[in-house]
């Protein structure tokens, strides 16, 4: 099968229907390396034959939207490409009940395969956000929904090692193991870990941070979203220089993928009405407590808000 001038609104239902009913599906299209610098939908001729441009990003993106895996294209002839799409296994840690709550995020569990820091649109901005805080000039750092550490390890990479050692980071979460995991990989005195409920966060005394991080931890089933993070504001962060960092998830961890797209319950496609929902609740709070806020990102939301001072 090959796509040489139909359109997308005819390709999508075509590829739709031979999904229905195998794992793979293969198909010709025009090798973008010989149009590039078109935009989608551009009219290319070659040898006598028209083609409708796509770029090897758009089929990328198109694959994924039919919840599968764009395979490695290969070359056919002197200038088409052939595409694989496979199925992508709907296994989730999202959908693992075996593990308690305190261990669904545990060492032992899907999610502990899992390696943002590896996926480049997490990374990214991720590290734009520190940048935008300013994290040289951090003393004390709270991350709420620590797990293993990954967000701490990225601090300790960042910046220069005397004033790494200078900072104080206190990492919690839910999961035990998790928090013993993290500890191995942190031996220095500077940091703490502590494997509690992040509802009971006043029982450790913490004292006040100016810069607070939590990546997809505060919209966890049990806890009480917004005043949650009304108290967090008020109570933990020093009122007259601090920072935010919060990491909203617009995605799901599938079948090894990190697949665009929150998913609300009770409905089938990607809805993001609570998602948007909760970051403009903290983008206005923070604004009225005159932080300075940005939102970026893509298959995470990251909001980060620094004092105005």
């Amino acid at each position: 099968m090959i796509f040489n001038t139909q359109s997308m609104q005819e390709i999508v239902p075509i590829l739709k229907t031979i999904l229905q009913n195998t794992h793979q599906i293969h198909f010709k299209v025009l090798n973008p390396d010989y149009a590039r610098g078109n935009y989608a939908g551009s009219t290319i001729k070659i040898d006598g034959t028209y083609y409708l441009y796509r770029s090897l990003r758009a089929w990328m993106e198109l694959a994924e939207l039919l919840g599968c895996r764009m395979l490695v294209p290969k070359e056919e002839g002197t200038h088409l490409l052939r595409l694989t799409f496979e199925k992508i296994e709907q296994h989730s840690f999202h959908l693992n009940h075996t593990n308690t709550k305190e261990e669904k995020y545990g060492v032992t569990s899907e999610f502990a395969a899992i390696y943002k820091m590896e996926e480049p649109a997490f990374f990214y901005y991720y590290d734009q956000a520190l940048d935008n805080v300013k994290l040289a000039k951090r003393k004390r750092i709270l991350d709420l929904g620590i797990n293993r550490g990954d967000e701490f390890k990225v601090i300790r990479k960042k910046v220069d090692i005397s004033i790494y050692k200078q900072m104080e980071l206190v990492g919690i979460d839910h999961s035990k193991t998790a928090i013993e995991y993290a500890q191995g990989l942190f031996e220095e005195q500077n940091v703490q870990f502590y494997a509690e409920d992040i509802n009971y966060l006043e029982t450790l005394h913490l004292g006040k941070f100016d810069l607070f991080i939590s990546i997809g931890t505060l919209q966890s089933p049990g806890i009480n979203f917004k005043p949650f993070f009304m108290d967090l504001v008020q109570n933990y962060l020093d009122k007259e220089d601090s920072a935010v960092i919060l990491g909203f998830p617009n995605s799901r961890w599938i079948g090894g993928e990190m697949v665009y797209g929150a998913k609300a319950p009770n409905y089938a496609m990607s809805e993001m009405s609570l998602l948007f929902n909760d970051v403009m609740f903290c983008k206005k709070y923070l604004q009225q407590k005159k932080y300075r806020v940005t939102l970026t990102g893509k298959q995470y939301i990251f909001l980060t808000a620094t004092k105005i001072v």
